[in-house]
């Protein structure tokens, strides 16, 4: 549960904060409902764990990608990845920038710096994944326990406050909050609808951490399906009881949180003014309800800040496993499919590291316009996977005869469709309530990803039919009249010396080697040595009138293999390699343009001729090391 489920928990830090906020455009007398809407979200996160519970039992590798590709097909699917990467990349933003938050209300010097902080919590988070700390799983379990223990230990002390009439109110309590201009505050008609319908989805962020349980099932012990589906159900009735507790403690505490303090919170007729900084709901509850040990209230914004650093970690284990699947249906590059050296994924803890710095900044680290962007991917998802177990149990109830297993399929499938209507709803309260506010660039992200996930998979589908195999097809295992030999001499140096050697070992049908006259002093000196030394192997001087070196070679070996198509050419091409990486700046990358250049031509081999620079001294030590095992540090270059 800390390593998965504290996304979840994490989510009670910031839901309150985003519900009230919603509520004050409309002033005071909207504020008085916040706890009926802190209710209904903990409602519906109950009907989400249920739902996704009999997902588990029916899919225990669990997952909406795999439950919607095995029941709703590839493109359903792939909408399905592409809401759940954009989900995982504002995970890791939301956490971050309310971890900002926490931090400059513990260290009010730091208040102007919350896009550093936020940053700087992406790279800590994203460094831990990339080095893969066995120790990570374990550490986070701390401030997970901790977080809840300390959040009902607030709830109960403010509980006997309030029974014993000893409850202080909170500081923000003393202001008064005006209405935003030209928004109803009589909360009659549309008007109140809209504004407790976007409190709602504002809140529903609490449900955002639900699919992070489940994607995480086949990383449970056996029976995978029941414990994750355990665990799932005790962090769902842990969120939702802390989220129903902590809005009836902020309603007792008279808190208030402005969506824009300097226009609508007030003290003693006068504005609070622009540099007044609102704290997180949290933090000013513990202030209120702890107001006899400001230790209490220090430990409790700590650790809220530090369940906040490990449900970031769950984005970091959570993204990049997805994009490996994703990477082996070949939905994404391969390359996200490959381990690093610590046996983690890296590319993917990367681009989710990127993606969510250039997030921050763009945001300004501001949680309520990440939130903003937050919810239409977890309902979007959950939608589909609800509707992918409807067809799943409606396709087995039609092979099922009458009996108690039947009954309890068409419980579940009723379970899924009021899942369906659940999310769908949600799903619309939210596209309809925040659109305007951040939603349609989550819709854009998600097309995006949703198009390009659809072109990586033609591009792989072409290549693989252009690499397959036709057994009646006897070209590809034809083999070639013969060899062709051409060795590149741009100097007469030991790696030109050991081109020639190693072309003449492979024993040719032709051999040659050309250099092409870029300076005129510069090829007769080549010539004089070449004789002088009398080698067997013929130079051939290509002429170049504007000076070009790669042009002309292509033109040659172009020109070879039109006079010989049957024979394979085998281009060797001599390369130095440096020992500190500074030193390859020094040098042009001729080399490596004119191979890029020549493995366009076909019938055309490359074959790259090294020769170690002293400055590389690392080959010793890789060829000498014990029983031939090979570290790749060997293998860097030296700084």
């Amino acid at each position: 549960m800390p390593v998965f489920a504290s996304d979840m928990l994490s989510s009670v830090t910031y839901a309150p904060d985003e519900i009230l906020l919603a509520l004050s455009t409309s002033g005071i007398v909207a504020i008085t409902i916040s706890p009926w809407i802190g209710l209904a979200v903990g409602v519906v996160t109950l009907i989400m764990v249920l739902c996704f519970r009999l997902t588990l039992r029916a899919y225990p590798a669990g997952g909406d990608y795999s439950v919607v590709a095995q029941n709703l097909g590839v493109r359903p699917a792939r909408l399905v990845a592409a809401a759940l990467l954009v989900d995982f990349v504002l995970t890791l933003s939301v956490s971050m920038a309310v971890f900002a938050g926490f931090v400059a209300q513990l260290v009010p010097s730091l208040r102007g710096y919350t896009v550093l902080v936020a940053l700087g919590g992406v790279a800590v988070v994203s460094l831990f994944g990339l080095r893969g700390w066995k120790g990570t799983r374990t550490l986070m379990a701390v401030p997970t326990y901790t977080f809840i223990a300390l959040v009902f230990i607030m709830l109960a002390v403010g509980f006997g406050r309030m029974l014993a009439g000893d409850l202080p109110q909170a500081e923000s309590a003393a202001f008064t909050l005006e209405p935003l201009a030209g928004v109803d505050t009589a909360m009659q008609g549309l008007a109140a609808v809209f504004i407790v319908l976007r409190a709602f989805s504002s809140g529903s962020v609490a449900v955002a951490g639900i699919e992070t349980v489940a994607a995480a099932a086949p990383k449970f012990r056996q029976p995978r399906g029941r414990n994750a589906g355990n665990t799932l159900l005790i962090t769902g009735a842990l969120s939702a009881t802390m989220l129903v507790g902590l809005m009836w403690l902020a309603s007792e505490l008279g808190i208030k949180y402005a969506a824009d303090p300097a226009a609508q919170l007030s003290k003693n007729g006068h504005s609070v003014g622009p540099d007044y900084v609102q704290h997180p709901v949290v933090g000013q509850m513990a202030e209120a309800v702890f107001s006899f040990s400001p230790v209490l209230t220090a430990v409790v914004i700590v650790v809220s800040a530090l369940i906040l650093l490990v449900a970031a970690n769950t984005a970091i284990e959570g993204f990049p496993v997805l994009a490996s699947r994703l990477a082996r249906d070949e939905l994404l590059p391969k390359q996200m499919a490959t381990r690093g050296d610590r046996m983690t994924f890296s590319n993917g803890i990367l681009v989710l590291a990127g993606a969510s710095m250039l997030i921050i900044f763009i945001t300004d680290a501001q949680p309520t316009k990440l939130i903003e962007l937050y919810l239409v991917g977890v309902f979007l998802s959950f939608s589909l996977g609800q509707l992918a177990m409807v067809r799943h149990w409606s396709r087995i109830l039609r092979r099922t005869v009458s009996g108690p297993k039947r009954t309890k399929m068409l419980i579940a499938r009723l379970v899924g469709f009021v899942g369906v209507v659940l999310g769908l709803t949600v799903l619309v309260v939210v596209i309809i309530t925040k659109f305007v506010g951040g939603v349609w660039m989550a819709l854009l992200a998600m097309f995006l990803l949703y198009a390009l996930m659809g072109g990586i998979f033609r591009h792989y589908s072409a290549v693989n039919r252009d690499l397959s195999v036709d057994p009646e097809d006897t070209d590809v295992r034809r083999l070639p009249a013969g060899t062709r030999a051409v060795v590149v001499v741009t100097s007469i140096n030991k790696p030109a010396l050991r081109s020639v050697a190693y072309a003449r070992a492979s024993r040719p049908t032709q051999l040659e080697a050309i250099t092409v006259a870029v300076d005129a002093e510069a090829v007769e000196e080549i010539q004089k040595q070449w004789d002088a030394m009398e080698l067997t192997v013929p130079l051939t001087i290509i002429g170049s009138p504007f000076r070009e070196l790669i042009r002309p070679i292509m033109r040659h070996v172009t020109t070879l293999r039109r006079r010989h198509p049957q024979d394979l050419i085998i281009v060797y091409i001599p390369q130095f390699i440096v020992g500190r990486w500074w030193e390859s700046l020094l040098h042009n990358q001729t080399v490596l343009r004119l191979k890029s250049f020549l493995a366009f031509l076909p019938g055309v081999v490359v074959a790259t001729v090294p020769w170690r620079l002293e400055s590389f001294n690392r080959s010793q030590v890789v060829l000498e090391s014990a029983e031939g095992n090979i570290e790749l540090s060997d293998l860097r270059m030296k700084k």
